[in-house]
C-alpha cells in the first residue's frame, strides 16, 4: 500500500539562522524572489521552487556550481525566513498567481524552472498559468521528488499533531534532530509545513492540455515518497503531461538525494538547459564549499 504521498521538508539550517538576505541576493522588487548568482549579463534564467516548509535558501548552495551564463533565482514562499509575518496563500491557486506576477516581468530570456518533491507541482501549475497569460514558457521543467499532479495519493497530514508530523519529516529525512529535538525550532518549522501541507494535500489539478516543453524527472533510488509500485515506472505519470519528450534520471538516495548529490543534479540541469554550459567553456567558477 502506498504512503500519503508527502510535499516535504523544511527549513534546513535556515532555521537557526532566518536572516534577511542583502539587497544583491534579493530582488528588490518582490519579496517572492531570491537572485542566488548570475553574471552581469546572463543568457539563460534557473528558476526553482522548493519543497514543503522548504525555503529559497535550500538553493543557495547551487550558486557555486551555476556558471555567470545563468541566473539562479528560487522561489520564497511566505511565513519563513525573512517573509515569517507575511500570510501563507490560500490555495495552490493563489499561491501559483503570486509567483507568475513576480516572474513575469523577468521572464526577458530563455528559462527552465526546477521544483522539488511540492514544488514540482507548483511548476507544472506555473506553467500552465503563464501560458494563460500569453508569457513566453519554459525551455523545460525539471519535476523532482514527486509523481504527476492528479497521481499522488494525498493525506491529511496537515491535519496532524506535532508529534506525527515530526515523524513524517523524520521518515523522509533531511531534518537535522537538533531541529526536532528543539522545542522552538521545532514550532517554527512545522508552522509553514503545515501550511504547506494543507495546499498540497488539499490541491487538486485541472483538466489541462499537455504542455509542449521536454520535462526531466529527477528522483532518488530510494525515495519513500514513490512507493514499491512506482519503482518501475520512475516517470511517475509525468510523461503523459507533455507532447515533448520525457526524459528520467535516478541518483543514488532517499526524497533528500539532491543534497548529497547536488553536484551531479546542477550539471544535469546545466547540460539539459545547454549543453555548452557543462562543455569546456571559457568559464570556470567555485566548487562547492
Amino acid at each position: 500500500m502506498t504512503a500519503p504521498s508527502s510535499p516535504n521538508l523544511p527549513f534546513q539550517d535556515s532555521a537557526r539562522h532566518p536572516t534577511r538576505p542583502s539587497p544583491r541576493d534579493a530582488r528588490a522588487d518582490s519579496p517572492w524572489l531570491r537572485r542566488w548568482s548570475g553574471g552581469p549579463a546572463p543568457r539563460f534564467t534557473l528558476v526553482c521552487l522548493p519543497h514543503a516548509g522548504g525555503t529559497a535558501g535550500f538553493y543557495r548552495p547551487w550558486a557555486a556550481l551555476t556558471p555567470p551564463e545563468v541566473e539562479l533565482l528560487a522561489v520564497q514562499y511566505p511565513g519563513r525566513e525573512d517573509r515569517l509575518e507575511d500570510p501563507g496563500a490560500a490555495d495552490m491557486g493563489e499561491l501559483v498567481r503570486a509567483v507568475a506576477d513576480a516572474l513575469q516581468p523577468l521572464l526577458d530570456r530563455p528559462y527552465a524552472l526546477f521544483g522539488h518533491s511540492m514544488g514540482s507541482a507548483v511548476a507544472w501549475e506555473l506553467t500552465h498559468e503563464l501560458a494563460g497569460r500569453r508569457a513566453p514558457g519554459p525551455r523545460r521543467l525539471f519535476a523532482s521528488g514527486r509523481v504527476a499532479p492528479g497521481t499522488a495519493v494525498t493525506g491529511q497530514l496537515h491535519r496532524q499533531s506535532d508529534d506525527v508530523l515530526s515523524s513524517e519529516l523524520a521518515r523522509l529525512g533531511g531534518t537535522s534532530r537538533e531541529i526536532l529535538d528543539d522545542p522552538g525550532l521545532r514550532s517554527l518549522v512545522l508552522t509553514a509545513v503545515r501550511h504547506d501541507y494543507r495546499i498540497i494535500e488539499t490541491y487538486r489539478p485541472a483538466d489541462r492540455p499537455p504542455l509542449s516543453c521536454p520535462l526531466h524527472v529527477l528522483t532518488g533510488s530510494a525515495d519513500p515518497e514513490l512507493g514499491e509500485e512506482r519503482s518501475r515506472d520512475r516517470a511517475g505519470g509525468w510523461a503523459d503531461l507533455t507532447t515533448a519528450r520525457t526524459e528520467v534520471r535516478v541518483f543514488p538516495g532517499d526524497h533528500f538525494y539532491l543534497t548529497p548529490r547536488r553536484r551531479e543534479v546542477v550539471a544535469t540541469v546545466l547540460r539539459r538547459l545547454d549543453p555548452s554550459l557543462t562543455t569546456g567553456g571559457a568559464h570556470t567558477w567555485p566548487s562547492t564549499p
